[in-house]
């Protein structure tokens, strides 16, 4: 038996649309690193939040491209 399936729409719950927002976020910048990692490839990932707040990963060599 396997996960349902969901609506993708956006969160109407402002905290609950938040936690969702910290809990994909640091789930996709892991698998940033392991791409980077398993497949010695550069990575650069930038992803702003609806307040605007910045998050961003790179990779070591294309850590200058990002700045």
């Amino acid at each position: 038996m396997g996960r349902g399936k969901i609506v993708i729409r956006r969160i109407d719950n402002t905290t609950s649309r938040q936690v969702t927002f910290s809990k994909r976020r640091s789930g996709l910048v892991k698998k940033a690193k392991e791409l980077s990692v398993l497949c010695d490839s550069e990575v650069g990932l930038i992803v702003f939040s609806c307040t605007g707040r910045l998050y961003e990963f790179s990779s070591s060599k294309c850590h200058e491209v990002c700045d």
